[in-house]
């Protein structure tokens, strides 16, 4: 239920991203997810990737700086509302979220990703109100 993501420090300048998924498909590892956080200066790249292991030390080889961070997806219904009934189970049970991110894909579901200040409390939680968690086979590469 904890996914592996990755963390990747990005300069702010052209080119550089297209050179990191390029490498990425160099290797056939697969983008399931991702998000930008940029500053004038630099953007923070996290992403979810099918190897994420192997990932890390490929872009470390080539010059990124790399760090894995666990991250639980959980899956909630792609409709209005779906993603503010699972927040207020989290937030009533008083877990801090540092962030997230989503996507959603053709059918009636998205998946959030989230960082939380306890994994296991929000895992608990989750399981608790039947709240559909991703698991590691549905975006590792195998």
């Amino acid at each position: 239920m904890i996914i592996k993501q990755l963390s990747v420090f990005l300069e702010n300048r052209t080119g550089r991203l297209t050179e990191l998924t390029g490498i990425l498909a160099e290797h056939d590892i697969n983008i399931s997810a991702f998000s930008i956080a940029d500053t004038a200066d630099y953007g923070i790249l996290r992403m979810i990737v099918g190897k994420p292991e192997q990932a890390a030390e490929v872009l470390r080889n080539r010059g990124f700086a790399v760090k894995i961070t666990d991250v639980v997806g959980m899956i909630v219904p792609h409709r209005p509302g779906g993603l503010h009934k699972a927040l207020q189970i989290i937030s009533g049970s008083d877990i801090t979220i540092d962030y997230m991110y989503a996507f959603a894909s053709g059918d009636c579901k998205a998946t959030v990703v989230i960082r939380a200040d306890s994994l296991e409390n929000i895992i608990r939680v989750l399981q608790e109100h039947k709240l559909e968690l991703l698991q590691q086979g549905d975006v590792y590469q195998l």
